[in-house]
């Protein structure tokens, strides 16, 4: 349950680490020990799965692993899994602020590959034990991957026919020969599930709540589409026949192609909604409190045919509503859900998530056209929300200011009293945090007065995501006590 209290929104992959992304490592703890001094009740992630195309957390190549990008090498040491000299002098990228993909790609895998080879016969009980646990999802995910390294990578609609529809005879023979392939992808999904859980447990012991984000669909070059092939709206050729995204809206002309395969809804009901009430309880281990992505996509979805160029040739779908969520409280019962219904919403999207009685989200920077008046004015809020200065999919509020037009600006300033001297950004903060919804929740660039150069992700855009770290020394006590003094003054 959700009461007053407020959160940062921070990825692990921005933290501060030497080795060119966040991990689960020392600077994790730090973070939450920020946190405590800032009184901070919540720290929101994006998705900790394994990333593909575009380095984008919400197309990964699995709804159940978590990403070895994450896995830290100083415990891996403590671990007696790796000497210094392994890693030390590996280049993983120089700039402090951002992620340079391909240099960890390269490299990380290098490493990990030490490890694994150091640590198979230690763990070799553990590795049969974590298996077992978790042979609903981990040896489909270790196959595909290792499949796809055998492909050099390819996506699995070109890998040949046979193990692209996974005949029983050439699965079996995939996994004889790929054998300790598949136990290395086994035995870093042990790495990362014993790194966060020992991460999260610190959190959740400091009374720091972890709110994970799901995305509503899965990656067309994924595991799981491999695997669940028959719970996606796939033709023969296992192509998908159509496939997700949104209309053309304040982010963008032509809406935005995400490119997913959509689920074969009316399928997945006759196995009352099984593979869904997986995923959401795998969720439930990795996080305390669950964001689903595109939450509207549930009552009604938009669809594209497969090959389009955009995503303005598609349609309204209707999805499952209330069936999923009825499904999934019966299996697993009362959980915590924040409803991401940003975009297009319709009176039966609404009354959709009002019969969930999950809260949805307000986004600050959405309050502010002048063109109209908006439901996400703090003055229309009602205490069942969770309130957001911006979303990842947001510029920074100081790039807000920057980059909107003026009367939407001057609106801001004269709706929340801003002066410069306080700041606009904490002007910003302020105005959200003092707001009667339950939750607030601000991007820690917003904390750090930081421009566009540190916007997480320009939705339908490649390259330049997903990279923005931030820096150990702006970490400071200056700042955790500032965080506290506003936090407090508003009952959160």
């Amino acid at each position: 349950m959700i009461t007053r209290s407020s959160g940062i929104l921070m990825h692990i992959t921005s933290l501060p680490s030497s080795y060119g992304i966040g991990t689960f490592g020392k600077e994790a703890y730090e973070f939450v020990d920020f946190l405590v001094k800032a009184g901070q009740k919540y720290w929101q992630l994006l998705p900790l799965g394994a990333t593909g195309y575009g380095d984008s957390p919400y197309q990964s190549f699995s709804a159940f692993a978590g990403n070895p990008y994450f896995i830290d090498f100083e415990w891996l040491e403590k671990d007696g899994l790796l000497e210094k000299e392994d890693y030390i002098h590996l280049d993983f990228g120089k700039d402090r602020e951002k992620v340079d993909y391909e240099k960890i790609f390269k490299n990380k895998r290098i490493v990990l590959r030490k490890a694994f080879e150091n640590g198979k016969e230690k763990y070799e009980e553990e590795l049969k034990s974590f298996q077992k646990e978790n042979n609903d999802w981990v040896e489909d995910y270790a196959l595909y991957m290792a499949v796809k390294n055998e492909f050099q990578l390819k996506p699995w609609q070109e890998w040949d026919e046979d193990i692209k529809l996974r005949k029983e005879e050439v699965v079996k023979h995939y996994k004889e020969i790929l054998k300790e392939e598949i136990n290395y992808w086994v035995f870093l999904q042990l790495l990362f599930f014993k790194q966060w859980g020992n991460l999260k447990q610190y959190a959740n012991e400091k009374g720091i709540r972890i709110i994970g984000d799901i995305p509503i669909y899965v990656a067309e070059d994924s595991a799981d589409t491999w695997a669940n092939s028959e719970i996606f709206l796939l033709d023969e050729e296992k192509k998908p026949i159509k496939v997700a995204g949104c209309p053309p809206d304040a982010f963008s002309e032509t809406g935005q192609l995400w490119g997913n395969p959509i689920y074969r809804w009316d399928d997945l009901e006759k196995t009352g909604y099984g593979w869904w009430i997986q995923r959401i309880k795998g969720s439930y281990k990795l996080y305390d409190v669950l964001r689903i992505d595109h939450f509207r996509g549930f009552e009604s979805f938009w669809q594209v045919s497969y090959g389009e160029e955009t995503a303005v040739n598609g349609e309204w779908v209707k999805g499952p509503g209330s069936k999923l969520f009825h499904a999934i409280k019966k299996s697993l019962g009362e959980i915590d859900v924040i409803a991401e219904d940003l975009g297009y919403l319709t009176q039966e999207v609404i009354n959709f998530r009002e019969e969930t009685g999950y809260p949805g989200m307000k986004v600050l920077q959405f309050a502010f056209d002048t063109r109209e008046e908006s439901d996400y004015l703090p003055h229309n809020y009602d205490e069942n929300c969770i309130v957001y200065t911006g979303t990842h999919d947001n510029d920074t509020a100081c790039g807000w200011f920057e980059n909107t037009k003026k009367s939407d600006v001057d609106f801001a300033i004269k709706y929340l009293n801003l002066n410069e001297e306080e700041g606009y950004h904490w002007g910003f903060i302020r105005g959200a945090w003092s707001s009667i919804g339950n939750l607030v929740v601000a991007q820690m660039q917003d904390f750090l007065g930081l421009g566009t150069e540190a916007r997480m992700n320009i939705p339908s855009t490649i390259g330049g995501n997903w990279q923005w770290r931030v820096k150990k020394e702006d970490l400071t006590d200056e700042l955790a006590k500032k965080i506290d003094t506003i936090t407090k003054l508003y009952g959160r």
